[in-house]
């Protein structure tokens, strides 16, 4: 590893990737060559089809950048198109490329450049030994890392069955917020995409839609402050926040800011109503930061 420049990072170290370690089956040990700084701040998966088309890995390049500008850190895997169109977009603020192989390895083998530039740069994780050349077999396992490690995934253009689905699949599984960017229907490398907004993901048509879906709390709507009432009745008020949020809501999930912007309630009030729904079963949570009222 000294030879390398590069060092080995354990579960249940500090520098070990914290959402990472959340997983059931999260690597015990990766190999770490870069910046480590970046594993301490919040991070967003870019992912999408290597064939790209020439558009897609335009809008890739610029939504890297802009999510960049947001503070946040971009993961991918180093593959062609998409991948390595979110590395160049994120390069200058931070982006961690994860690989199928040993971390001294390089593919594809156009990509060098691209992962030494991530070495003085960015970051490359490996969880397979120095040496590996990727497997097919692989490429799973890679995935994993990439969606546990990071607060959403962002699928930019996928075919159907495609590795980036995979890694769609696995962030929702970890309960992490699956976004996508929707295309032409008559276009199949965009199918996946379609299909994963028909199923619920978020549709992502800016950086502030991604940072919406997963800085729920950060969202540009907020209730005004209120000053605590040391002679109101708590419990009295508190149902009268529930009975309106229950009033609001309805079949069709509508997200959490809107209810508390038309509810004109403090935000943590509307949130506890919420809660008191979701425990009595009468709430579904939907992707986006989205809820709706369970019919009976």
């Amino acid at each position: 590893m000294e030879k390398l420049g590069a060092k080995f990072i354990a579960l249940g170290q500090g520098l070990y990737p914290p959402l990472l370690a959340e997983l059931e089956d999260a690597p015990p040990l990766l190999i770490a060559k870069g910046n480590l700084g970046l594993l301490d701040r919040q991070a967003v998966a870019i992912v999408g089809a290597r064939n790209a088309s020439a558009a897609a890995c335009r809008f890739a390049r610029g939504l890297a950048h802009d999510l960049g500008g947001e503070g946040l850190v971009v993961v991918s895997g180093l593959a062609r198109g998409i991948d390595s169109a979110a590395h160049d977009g994120a390069l200058e603020s931070g982006t961690v490329g994860v690989i199928a192989g040993g971390i001294d390895v390089f593919y594809p083998p156009e990509n060098q450049a691209r992962q030494e530039a991530l070495y003085e740069r960015g970051l490359v994780l490996a969880e397979m030994p120095p040496g590996t050349e990727p497997r097919a077999r692989h490429f799973p396992y890679r995935n994993r890392i990439i969606a546990g490690m990071s607060s959403g995934t962002v699928v930019v253009e996928a075919a159907p069955r495609s590795g980036s689905l995979i890694t769609a699949r696995l962030a929702a599984e970890a309960g992490r917020e699956v976004m996508a960017v929707p295309g032409s229907p008559l276009d199949p490398r965009a199918q996946g995409c379609n299909q994963l907004i028909r199923d619920g993901a978020t549709l992502v048509q800016t950086a502030a839609d991604v940072v919406e879906a997963i800085r729920p709390f950060q969202s540009q709507v907020r209730a005004a402050a209120v000053p605590f009432d040391h002679g109101s009745d708590a419990s009295a008020d508190s149902e009268d926040v529930l009975a309106q949020v229950e009033a609001l809501l309805g079949p069709s999930a509508v997200p959490v800011d809107e209810i508390i912007r038309l509810s004109g309630a403090p935000a943590g009030a509307v949130q506890m109503a919420l809660l008191e729904l979701d425990l009595a079963g009468r709430l579904d949570r939907q992707a986006g930061n989205r809820v709706s009222l369970r019919m009976t």
